[in-house]
């Protein structure tokens, strides 16, 4: 079949460059898709986007759809006529929905009955007839959150349309779309070559853009071309250009032909903190800040140009005087805050609310204070520390620059501490409190640190379920399973032994003014040991592992994780599985029975069987052996030694029946299974690992 390369390319106003690679990949997506719907086989694709275009190349695509030839079936012949061979209505029907007459079918086999049938061949259409629809479709399903008309149109799109170009090989195929109607033209960028640039064929689409068009159309390609162009400004002043990905994907988004040029600002704002400093210059002038050998920040910048200037030194001063506006009101914002102390700040919280049912962001301190206080005590901490950064920890919210720079929350605050003489460990801790943000975020680094992050955490999640505003399927406005994972990421990594259970039971207490469910308590334990399953499925470790130490529900995160490790490890030991095998019969065994059996008394002199003797013999030994490693959390050895039981148990079974006629022995035989499940059950349920 023959086969002709295809570009599309949308043309419109300045697209949001925040979501351009977003488009792109959904309007590649989309295509590929709507061809593969269609039928139509093609080898590869390729997607461009620039400030004022999407646009899509498909490789190798066929000139039209293979022709298809379908049979369908009707009914069985003894069905389809009569005694007289003549069509019955079931004959009739068929042939009618066929658009044949009777006589035009024939019969074929299906499922072992021999059945009216009818073969047709559908001839594929051609790919130019298919591709407007599909590249409608495309369109139409581009995830866009709010859509735009313009002018008297009634179509809607992220912006703007100006120009549409079909191109299927050397052809153009005409046609509206978003009512405009397509050529096979494009355009060169805005300033340098605004004009019509005819395309004659899809192979010369990048290489007439970039040459006379002055258009970097390829996202990837312009992005790493930034990249290189930056870090050679800083080079050139022997610094080091600091590129943020979030900023150079913006940045890839705002420019069809990148230049870069420094600038530089008086030295006197490097007296502001570098991250409000470095905020002002990324967020307000999407600028690139450098740093020397040492990290410090220098009063220079690296701003990308869409256009290449005949007087670049013009350029550069307009940034900088447009730059340093900004800075000084972030120096400005400063020094009017460090005025005033966090402390004297915390009347203006009284004025802030947290969450209506909640209460006030003054309120919501006072709890975290009176938690991080409970939790320092429980661990042998500095309980002083904790309070103080817990109750101050929230100040800088109703500071000037954390009014202007919301990201700048928590650090603001370490700033301003410093300033007013509290202790380092109070401040670093305020700065740290919201770690970890994200997936893969550092976690605090200290213990002062450490314990206002968690408070932090859990009297968010602990008030939201109070107030029966948990997290449900997809919705979770407030983050909680995100601050979840922090907590237990802080407990886990950090390996602070604690009893989750009992600090929840302290957050409850301090929603004095509130009505808290009563279910609250064990729906926040479980909700936190449920983040594990998330947690351990990334690490590869099967979720019926997690649910075999959830069962027990560990009370300490810390020893959770080390009893999951545990039975992981467990599981790949030759002998697990007929041991989860034993505890899963028992286990079964044990539901059944009416009257629960007492396993501290079994009578030896009931035994019949070696089988008993012997595993009964061996599960003393190990009880003894492994009660040490237990205590001290080495669940991982326990298990392994547990394991040695495997041949014991397999001889039991083989050899002893369990449920036989005398009661006494029956109930010493369950006795001794209730025992082996037992100090297995030390550890977690390992009837989970019995999958079949």
């Amino acid at each position: 079949m023959s086969k002709r390369n295809f570009l599309v390319e949308i043309g419109t106003e300045e697209l949001p460059p925040k979501a351009l690679n977003t488009l792109a990949k959904a309007f590649e997506s989309e295509i590929v898709s709507g061809l593969k719907k269609q039928h139509l086989g093609f080898s590869t694709v390729q997607r461009f986007a620039t400030p004022r275009r999407l646009s899509v190349i498909v490789n190798d695509l066929d000139e039209r759809q293979a022709d298809k030839q379908s049979e369908r079936f009707g009914p069985a012949l003894s069905a389809a006529y009569d005694a007289d061979g003549k069509p019955t209505p079931a004959a009739l029907g068929f042939a009618k929905s066929c658009n044949v007459d009777v006589t035009q079918l024939s019969s074929a086999e299906k499922d072992g009955v021999e059945k009216l049938a009818f073969s047709s061949a559908e001839s594929g259409k051609n790919t130019q007839e298919l591709l407007p629809s599909i590249i409608d479709t495309a369109l139409a399903n581009l995830p866009i959150p709010k859509r735009m008309r313009w002018g008297a149109s009634r179509n809607e799109f992220v912006r703007p349309v100006h120009w549409v170009v079909l191109l299927f090989g050397d052809e153009g195929i005409r046609t509206n779309i978003m009512g405009v109607e397509s050529d096979t033209y494009s355009y060169g960028h805005r300033f340098h070559h605004n004009e019509k640039i005819p395309l004659a064929n899809v192979s010369d689409y990048q290489s007439l853009l970039e040459s006379p068009g002055c258009v970097i159309a390829d996202f990837d390609t312009r992005k790493e071309l930034i990249r290189k162009l930056v870090e050679e400004e800083g080079k050139k002043l022997g610094a080091i250009t600091v590129v943020d990905e979030a900023l150079l994907e913006e940045v890839t988004g705002l420019v069809e032909y990148p230049v870069a040029l420094t600038g530089k600002f008086e030295e006197h704002y490097l007296q502001v903190p570098s991250e409000a400093l470095i905020l002002a210059m990324k967020s307000h002038q999407k600028c690139f800040y450098l740093v020397d050998k040492d990290s410090k920040l220098l009063p220079l910048f690296v701003t990308v140009s869409n256009i290449r200037s005949k007087d670049p030194v013009q350029v550069i001063e307009g940034n900088e005087r447009v730059i340093r506006p900004r800075l000084a009101d972030a120096q400005f914002f400063f020094e009017t805050d460090k005025q005033q102390t966090l402390e004297n700040r915390l009347e203006q919280l009284k004025k802030v609310v947290f969450q209506t049912k909640l209460g006030t962001v003054y309120e919501r301190s006072v709890r975290i204070s009176k938690l991080s206080k409970a939790i320092a005590s429980t661990l042998e901490e500095n309980e002083e520390f904790c309070q103080r950064a817990a109750l101050l920890s929230k100040c800088d919210l109703v500071t000037n620059m954390v009014g202007e720079f919301a990201d700048l929350q928590g650090t603001m605050g370490y700033y301003y501490a410093l300033n007013d003489g509290e202790p380092a460990e109070v401040a670093v801790a305020i700065r740290e409190q919201y770690m970890p943000r994200f997936s893969g975020d550092r976690l605090p680094s200290s213990i002062t640190a450490c314990i206002l992050a968690m408070a932090d955490k859990l009297d968010s999640i602990v008030g939201l379920f109070a107030i029966g505003q948990p997290p449900t399927g997809s919705k979770d406005p407030f983050a909680l399973r995100r601050a979840a994972i922090g907590i237990l990421r802080i407990l886990v990594e950090k390996q602070i032994d604690l009893d989750i259970l009992d600090c929840i039971d302290t957050s409850i207490a301090g929603f004095d003014k509130v009505e808290v469910a009563p279910d609250t308590r064990l729906k926040v334990f479980d909700f936190l040991l449920e983040r594990f399953r998330a947690w351990y499925l990334d690490e590869g470790v099967p979720s019926n592992i997690f649910q075999s130490v959830f069962a027990l529900k560990p009370r300490r995160p810390s020893d959770f994780h080390l009893r999951v490790q545990a039975v992981n490890h467990f599981s790949l030991l030759e002998q697990s599985g007929p041991l989860a095998a034993a505890n899963k019969r028992v286990s079964n065994l044990l539901a059944k029975l009416e009257d629960p059996i007492a396993d501290s008394v079994i009578d030896e002199t009931l035994f019949e069987e070696d089988a008993e003797r012997l595993l009964f013999s061996n599960l003393r030994e190990k009880e003894l052996s492994v009660a040490p490693l237990f205590r001290a959390g080495d669940y991982k050895s326990g298990l392994e030694q547990l394991a040695e039981l495997g041949e014991s148990v397999d001889k039991f079974f083989d050899e002893v029946l369990v449920m036989c006629e005398e009661p006494a022995v029956r109930n010493n035989r369950i006795a001794i299974l209730q025992r082996l499940r037992g100090i297995f059950l030390q550890v977690a349920d390992i009837s989970y690992l019995h999958t079949s």
